[in-house]
């Protein structure tokens, strides 16, 4: 199975101090003890916007693809690109890559309020926009035939209660985020595989 994970520094897995605790290799771990053979390449950029995902998605399809995960938004939240700008080019995204017959999980916007760096009375409306954001991205995907992994339900809270998950940046995961998201991340993989 050819594995290709597409989108920003988190699909990179910028932050971790060891490359076996990023998203890719934990993914592809995964699924290697399911049974699956995986070719695995990271295409992902760190600073990536959506609009950045078309080179990718590019790449991907050259290389070949079979499943591809993405990882996007963070950085169109910080860049303050419009939730239906960002998620017209993720439907593109998602929707080329559906066309070559490749299954896709997208892990949208991530909640930005529980980042140390943002001041306490922003949070609320961070967490807001961050959400708007989300659910822009969510309509995208389904619109285009990909899977939504709902990431960031699950991993939030976590991340907010725990700095141990956060890299020493305070702004990207650390090897225990990375495992925390790949976790969260999974179920959708794994059901894409068997559907």
């Amino acid at each position: 199975m050819r594995l290709r994970l597409l989108g920003d520094s988190i699909a990179a897995g910028v932050g971790s101090t060891r490359r076996e605790d990023t998203l890719g290799p934990l993914l592809a771990a995964r699924l290697r003890k399911a049974g699956h053979e995986v070719d695995l390449r990271v295409l992902a950029v760190p600073g990536a916007r959506s609009a950045d995902l078309n080179a990718q998605v590019k790449a991907a399809i050259a290389s070949g693809v079979d499943l591809a995960v993405v990882v996007i938004g963070a950085n169109d939240l910080t860049r303050f690109v419009p939730a239906h700008v960002g998620a017209q080019q993720l439907y593109d995204a998602v929707k080329e890559l559906r066309d070559v017959g490749a299954h896709v999980v997208v892990s949208t916007a991530p909640d930005l309020s529980v980042v140390a760096h943002v001041p306490p009375a922003l949070r609320n409306v961070v967490s807001a926009v961050s959400r708007d954001y989300a659910e822009a991205q969510l309509r995208a995907v389904i619109r285009a035939g990909g899977v939504v992994a709902h990431v960031e339900r699950a991993v939030s809270p976590r991340f907010a209660a725990d700095p141990t998950l956060f890299a020493a940046d305070r702004f990207h995961p650390s090897g225990a985020g990375y495992r925390v998201i790949a976790e969260a991340l999974a179920p959708a993989v794994e059901a894409v595989l068997h559907a």
